[in-house]
């Protein structure tokens, strides 16, 4: 059977840098940081004292108030992300036909509820067992973020989540293209959620030394590719695509921001938390999405890096790149890192960052890596520093890869009809 080409028809995005898809963007286009102290706990105890928060959120218009109690952050983010997504592709309460069997939410998200698991684990030793609310297990397990979802808006699709470090939602936006393409769903709600802005969440990344220690300059911190980089920032937040089959989103008229072209994977299979130094298997998931897309490297205008701002990755990737790209890696594509801004999303980092290669193909500007002062050595690409660029981005790419050493690429293109 021929594949069903995939197109993109609703965006929703909640993020360090705003509370919806267009506030966000425009963060991203000024290269404004959503970084600051953590308001969440006390963190004067911690190596790291700040983070990428979400600022001044509110579940009331999405979530009933006495069922906000029964959904971590994680989950209520979610909802949140995929009403704007749904009602900016015009679905929201119209589904134009489609079956509600054929509608799908299948969503990335690393950790969980982990701010939900820690606030009942002190309850029980400050009071005992009884303390233990009933609403803990489905409120923390990961796949009541699409599962809230579908309940939410009546998806009757197949619904799950997918746990991949750091790659789970670019994994998760992959398998929902696919199953369109196969004719195995006609519509999907697709995308990541985290959560992890907590005393666990921080401690133990720092107990790995993964977290920039920046405390006095925290905007500046999350500084991806420059050679005075010391760690990444942690934020949170959710990034929801809707993806349609094209023939029937040209049907009933949708808007269409562009289309997917190629989904890559692979594994380094080389160690828990660490990247292979020549950074094959992100080689391998570059060229398997190339491949996948039908297209040549030379006709990417843009990548989305992944980027971090640790000294392991952004050097590993810098080298994947120059291999997949050859010469035209420092003479015609353009990259960056947007975590320089949003901090990183875990789970939800892939699904932000293609919402954002989407965004960048509908508007011609590619967002900057900000804080890139001085670059490393090792990194030597045009990584597009301090100012977002105008660019006429035909074909963009979005690279996610994460502990245990999983990797995911996405190939995002214009609508040509």
């Amino acid at each position: 059977m021929q594949k069903r080409r995939v197109v993109v028809t609703g965006i929703g995005i909640v993020s360090p840098l705003g509370n919806t898809r267009e506030e966000t963007w425009a963060g991203a286009k000024e290269g404004r940081s959503g970084v600051g102290p953590i308001t969440r706990f006390d963190a004067s105890a911690f190596p790291t004292k700040f983070a990428a928060e979400i600022k001044n959120f509110s579940a009331d218009p999405f979530i009933e108030f006495k069922d906000q109690k029964k959904q971590d952050l994680f989950s209520q983010y979610a909802v949140a992300g995929s009403h704007e997504a749904l009602s900016d592709a015009k679905l929201l309460e119209d589904t134009a036909g489609y079956e509600r069997a054929k509608i799908g939410c299948v969503l990335g998200v690393g950790i969980g509820g982990l701010v939900m698991l820690e606030k009942y684990h002190q309850a029980y030793l400050e009071g005992g067992p009884k303390k233990i609310s009933p609403f803990l297990i489905p409120g923390m397990i990961s796949n009541l973020g699409p599962g809230n979802v579908a309940i939410k808006y009546g998806l009757k699709g197949v619904n799950y989540t997918v746990t991949s470090a750091c790659t789970s939602s670019t994994h998760a936006i992959g398998e929902a293209f696919r199953m369109i393409a196969d004719g195995l769903q006609d519509v999907m709600v697709t995308g990541g959620s985290e959560s992890t802005v907590s005393p666990i969440g921080i401690g133990g990344f720092n107990a790995l030394k993964a977290l920039s220690t920046r405390n006095e300059d925290p905007q500046r911190a999350s500084r991806p590719f420059d050679k005075d980089r010391d760690g990444f920032v942690l934020g949170e937040g959710c990034a929801i695509l809707v993806l349609e089959a094209l023939d029937t989103a040209v049907k009933r008229g949708a808007k269409i921001y562009g289309e997917v072209l190629g989904y890559g994977t692979s594994c380094d299979a080389y160690h828990m938390t660490a990247p292979c130094v020549d950074g094959e298997g992100a080689v391998n998931c570059m060229r398997n999405a190339l491949s996948w897309a039908g297209i040549n490297p030379t006709q990417v205008n843009y990548l989305n890096a992944h980027g971090t701002s640790t000294p392991a990755n952004d050097a590993s990737e810098t080298a994947a790149i120059k291999t997949v790209f050859g010469e035209y890696a420092k003479s015609g594509l353009l990259v960056s890192s947007t975590k320089s801004m949003t901090g990183h999303l875990l789970g939800a980092a892939g699904a932000i960052e293609a919402a954002f290669s989407m965004l960048s193909i509908r508007d011609g500007i590619v967002p900057p890596t900000i804080n890139l002062d001085n670059p490393d050595e090792a990194c030597d690409l045009d990584y597009v520093p301090h100012k977002a660029r105008k660019a006429d981005v035909q074909i963009a790419m979005s690279n996610s890869f994460g502990f245990g050493g999983t990797n995911a690429s996405l190939v995002f293109g214009a609508y040509r009809g």
